[in-house]
């Protein structure tokens, strides 16, 4: 699955479970590990799950490797490395502590509303 695809896939699986406020940051020629990161969060120890759980399995599903699952069980900052896309589900409080958004400012946003209507 090429990487693109594979980011639609992590933006559509959160959204089904409701995830809030979902970005994509292109990292393509800023990280060697990753072509994007997907940002979102839940407003719930149990969303932040659900959210990392339907990506989990919609990545099996597609026969996508989940290569590390990270936080599952505390459900503050879920990590979820893909290969290619990276996503980060936080809890809501968590999300502005470590804002990401603007530790990456530099890497573009990607469009991944496209997702959300499929």
């Amino acid at each position: 699955m090429k990487s693109h695809d594979l980011l639609m896939l992590t933006a559509k699986a959160a959204d089904d479970k409701r995830a809030e406020d979902i970005l994509a940051l292109n990292m393509q020629g800023l990280s060697a590990f990753a072509d994007y990161f997907v940002i979102c969060h839940g407003n719930s120890d149990k969303q932040v799950q659900a959210i990392a759980q339907e990506i989990k399995e919609q990545a099996h599903k597609n026969e996508v490797e989940v290569k590390r699952l990270e936080g599952f069980d505390a459900a503050k900052w879920v990590l979820l490395d893909l290969g290619d896309v990276i996503v980060h589900v936080f809890h809501k409080d968590e999300r502005s502590y470590y804002n990401l958004e603007k530790l990456w400012g530099d890497a573009p946003l990607e469009d991944v509303r496209a997702a959300f209507t499929v």
